[in-house]
């Protein structure tokens, strides 16, 4: 069965918690606190609308998640930002390139001028070099603001794209 982009709704909860829990507790790729309960976690990432959440699915099977977002109030709405997480076991098959290709289509269809990554920790190279290859520059790097479980600080990466 092909991957479908759909948006998420509280039903997919059960498939979304497993890859956020796994990729937080991992503390490579993102800055959650590693002690994050699932009431939490479901707070932060089924973020209401305007904003969107969407899962990239196999049949009833969710392979990754995104949400997507103003990244700022106010004079900075113009500019979207969101978050990204895939499974660990569908890593490298694509599911990531999908997420963010759906990501920018959403932001052009709703009128934002750019795409903002906050927070790319230095050492994730595949979701650098994915952004990258999508258009992405990086504006500047944070060094050692993130604390990585091997590498020790690392930098935080802000990405932008032009839209």
């Amino acid at each position: 069965m092909p991957l479908t982009i759909r948006e998420a709704g509280a039903e997919d909860w059960p498939g979304i918690w497993p890859i956020v829990r796994d990729v937080v507790t991992e503390q490579q790729t993102f800055p959650y606190d590693p002690a994050m309960t699932e009431p939490e976690a479901r707070q932060q990432w089924l973020v209401p609308a305007p904003a969107r959440v969407v899962v990239a699915a196999d049949g009833d099977r969710v392979l990754g998640t995104a949400n997507m977002y103003a990244n700022r109030p106010g004079p900075g709405n113009h500019v979207a930002s969101g978050s990204l997480m895939v499974a660990r076991d569908a890593r490298g098959s694509g599911v990531g390139r999908a997420l963010v290709v759906d990501l920018i289509e959403w932001a052009r269809r709703a009128g934002f001028a750019a795409v903002q990554f906050n927070a790319v920790v230095e050492t994730n190279v595949a979701a650098i070099r994915l952004y990258e290859s999508l258009g992405f520059v990086t504006l500047g790097v944070a060094p050692g603001a993130f604390r990585h479980p091997v590498e020790g600080r690392v930098g935080l990466r802000i990405m932008w794209l032009e839209l």
